[in-house]
């Protein structure tokens, strides 16, 4: 498999915009019931596979700057965020890798992901942290996939 320094440079792009956006609204970003401005960029996968590594990179780096920052926030989410961005990527593709479909996967993904990791982290159970954060990932998700689609109206971004 060969990455093309054009594809490399985008992901090395994508995951210091997505940790600078985590680590700018950071009050917002490590709630137990978060919502992550950073997420806008996630439909952008949609596009690129390569994308999913730099989602995860962002993922570790932002994740540095949680007040909770540990084994769960530095491997166990990237790691989670890396096979969210690539299912996303792979359900997107037929579809003409459309930005909502590939949202909407990577949101429910990471919801889920989140939700157990805050079961884990503090005993909250999945059935009252879900429905909130499957909500807000959604929101951004759906955000981020409307900024794609304009983006995409004047220029090939990716």
């Amino acid at each position: 498999m060969k990455v093309s320094s054009r594809d490399l440079s985008l992901a090395a792009v994508f995951a210091a915009l997505y940790a600078v956006l985590v680590y700018f609204f950071a009050p917002i970003s490590f709630q137990a019931l978060q919502f992550r401005v950073a997420g806008v960029l996630r439909p952008g996968i949609a596009r690129k596979w390569m994308l999913a590594v730099g989602y995860a990179v962002g993922v570790v780096v932002g994740n540095i700057f949680s007040p909770f920052s540990g084994p769960y926030e530095l491997v166990f989410m990237p790691v989670m965020s890396f096979l969210a961005g690539a299912l996303g990527y792979l359900v997107a593709k037929p579809f003409r890798s459309d930005y909502f479909i590939a949202g909407f996967v990577i949101a429910t993904i990471v919801s889920v992901s989140v939700s157990w990791m805050l079961g884990q982290l503090f005993n909250l159970p999945m059935l009252v942290t879900l429905p909130y954060l499957f909500l807000s990932e959604q929101i951004v998700c759906f955000m981020g996939a409307l900024l794609f689609k304009l983006i995409e109206t004047r220029f090939k971004w990716w």
